[in-house]
């Protein structure tokens, strides 16, 4: 499994970044004024406890991300339910550290006192409590983010299986009865046929590679088009426009190959004079935008044959880069065009 793919199954979120950050900050913020609303302090003063209460809560809440974020990377290494009670421990471990800090700044403050009340037991049993109690449903919820997650990566796996192993039967018969036309004519392009076609079933029937750069992505892709090629001859004409793309970008295997077999089958077979294919490829920092362009044949219902291979690779996208990535679709009178948008990642893309 690559790093993104394991980042996305695992236990814990990702503390590091500004939107968890931000939610643990709006979280904290709520509790503390619900908190203040219980208190029985009189009207006047509920601001400067509202005040403390953020104070503390942030306090506990920030430095709790903050270890969390450092030592993540460690917890996920370990099984779910002890990665659980570590996270928990060091929950319950800042709640009380921070306690005692808060509990002596309070004799430097002694206006303060009052905010927070109560005898230096109490104080520390009570914020505890709420501690327990918050961070144990913080990481029930974080645990049923982690199952759905796998849940959702073992149906795009299952469906990129599928995917794997849905040769078209007419493309197998076709380019098999090409290469016999050629081996007595040309043999030396029915051996490249042969090999192309023998390299192009090894990658994409291997199970054990869910990634790939996106340079073999595209190696798989051109493989594909040469292989159909030599049955539509000159009907089948490929710009290439891709030279702004990373080859190092991490995807998941098959993405563009599906998109290419059905701009053949429905943009290029109908038309008896052929058409042109157009791949564009851009890179706007850490953004790329992969278009696939092709003719659209006039009463086609060319939706409905495509439905199946975008739904897939839309799921596929979801899986991978969450909201970071999308498909997008823009027909018009004669042309069909598929924008592919996600973000360049570098990590290696060995399984």
């Amino acid at each position: 499994m690559t790093e993104i793919a394991r980042q996305r199954t695992a236990f814990l979120p990702d503390f590091c970044g500004v939107r968890m950050v931000a939610a643990v900050i709006l979280i904290g913020e709520l509790l503390a004024i619900i908190l203040t609303l219980a208190a029985d302090t009189p009207y006047p003063g509920r601001f400067q406890v509202l005040a403390l209460h953020s104070l503390f809560i942030q306090w506990v809440a920030l430095s709790c991300v903050a270890l969390l974020c450092l030592l993540r990377r460690f917890l996920n290494r370990l099984p779910d339910v002890w990665s659980a009670l570590w996270s928990y421990l060091i929950m319950l471990t800042v709640t009380l550290i921070v306690t005692e800090a808060a509990w002596w700044l309070l004799h430097v403050m002694p206006d303060a006192a009052f905010a927070l009340g109560g005898a230096h037991r109490e104080f520390l049993i009570s914020n505890l409590g709420i501690s327990g109690i918050v961070s144990a449903l913080a990481l029930r919820y974080f645990y049923i983010q982690h199952q759905w997650r796998r849940h959702v990566q073992a149906e795009a796996e299952a469906r990129l299986q599928a995917l794997q192993a849905r040769i078209r039967p007419h493309f197998l018969f076709n380019c098999m009865n090409t290469i016999a036309s050629l081996t007595r004519k040309q043999p030396a392009q029915a051996e490249q046929a042969i090999e192309d076609l023998a390299d192009l079933f090894r990658l994409s029937l291997q199970e054990s590679q869910t990634w790939l750069s996106l340079a073999e992505e595209f190696d798989i892709c051109r493989r594909y088009l040469r292989t159909e090629r030599l049955r539509l001859g000159d009907r089948l004409q490929v710009d290439w426009d891709i030279d702004d793309l990373p080859g190092d970008a991490c995807v998941p295997a098959l993405l563009i190959q599906p998109l290419l077999e059905n701009a053949v089958y429905h943009g290029i077979e109908p038309l008896a004079a052929g058409g042109h294919i157009q791949i564009h490829g851009r890179r706007q920092q850490d953004r790329l935008t992969i278009v696939v362009d092709n003719p659209l044949t006039a009463g086609a219902n060319h939706h409905q044959g495509n439905h199946q291979a975008l739904d897939n690779i839309r799921g596929r996208l979801q899986s991978a880069f969450g909201d970071a990535a999308d498909l997008q679709i823009d027909a018009d009178n004669d042309r069909y065009r598929i924008t592919l948008n996600l973000p360049y990642k570098r990590e290696p893309c060995a399984s």
